[in-house]
């Protein structure tokens, strides 16, 4: 019987390589597949580099790494995702999306990153307030969420809590950017600073007002019941979607008064009444954490230039900035 062109092929493969086909595909994953949290030496060999080379990188913070009892270890997901994000033109590495809290010297950080990186990357910044942007967060539409919820002394059981409302915070950490003072913004000479604070809860004052969700109408709430004020009665002639908006709303005389930031206050000339201090944090992924956009964002906000600005606007204390606040 004539051999077809198919039997042929079958008995011309040599008996090793049928040896290496028919090895069960569960031994060969068995043996290829490092281990959930690698060595110095394993993270070195899966990415074909010197071990010198991982030490390098982190300690300087370049890889994702934690050092346990003195000894680095490397989550393999998050070298996997580190590799995507430092792909050149990936769709990771190349853009951060921050969405969350308003704040002018946020913006002022994002500006100046944009005109470092130019074409090689895009920073995006939309303020939606907090509770909008941790949504946000959650659904991945967003990378980054600033939020702040109440005094400072409180932030360190407040955020946690914030953000335990989505079932996605598990892969979520929290990162302390700054501490800002939050109060009052009040159209130039409208209170005599001898006047006490409930003149400003009278009928014919003409109030600024945040969306909810926003932490400034969160601080504004608490600060109405601490003074035994209904929110109700304050005649509300303007609403805004973040602090720069509503200082502009006062600016164009369209309010009196409106919760909000020294710092936006002081942009836009206006009076303040200080209140207390809230904690500005950023509530993102993990994986995100070792992004090098948001590195290089830090870079800004601990860079002379914004610290420059923060001085000028006044209202800002940098002491705890970079404390990993929350990580489940």
């Amino acid at each position: 019987m004539t051999q077809s062109i198919a039997d042929k092929s079958a008995s011309a493969v040599s008996p090793a390589l049928k040896l290496v086909d028919e090895t069960p595909r569960a031994a060969k994953t068995a043996v290829e597949e490092p281990p959930r949290f690698m060595s110095v030496r394993q993270v070195a060999d899966y990415l074909h580099l010197n071990e010198k080379k991982i030490y390098a990188l982190a300690s300087e913070g370049d890889i994702p790494a934690t050092k346990i009892t003195g000894k680095w270890l490397f989550p393999r997901h998050l070298i996997d995702q580190w590799l995507l994000e430092s792909s050149h033109g990936g769709v990771l590495t190349d853009r951060i999306v921050l969405v969350g809290s308003d704040d002018p010297l946020i913006n002022r950080a994002i500006m100046l990153l944009t005109n470092q990186i130019q074409t090689r990357a895009l920073v995006s910044y939309t303020c939606t307030g907090t509770q909008l942007g941790l949504s946000l967060l959650a659904r991945h539409r967003a990378d980054i969420c600033a939020i702040h919820w109440g005094p400072a002394a409180e932030s360190e059981k407040r955020h946690p809590a914030l953000i335990a409302q989505f079932p996605q915070h598990r892969d979520w950490v929290v990162v302390r950017a700054f501490y800002r003072e939050q109060g009052l913004i009040l159209a130039p000479g409208f209170k005599n600073p001898t006047d006490d604070i409930m003149c400003l809860f009278a009928p014919e004052v003409r109030w600024g007002m945040r969306q909810e969700g926003a932490g400034s109408q969160r601080f504004l709430a608490e600060t109405l019941a601490m003074h035994n004020v209904d929110p109700s009665r304050l005649r509300v002639t303007a609403r805004a979607n973040s602090e720069r908006e509503v200082s502009s709303l006062i600016s164009m005389g369209q309010a009196d008064v409106a919760p909000g930031v020294r710092s936006a206050a002081t942009e836009f000339g206006l009076d303040f009444i200080p209140i207390g201090w809230e904690a500005y944090d950023f509530a993102l992924y993990r994986g995100v954490y070792f992004r090098a956009l948001f590195r290089k964002l830090l870079e800004q906000l601990r860079g002379p230039e914004c610290q420059r600005l923060a001085q000028l606007l006044g209202g800002y204390d940098f002491t705890d900035m970079e404390r990993l606040v929350w990580s489940d």
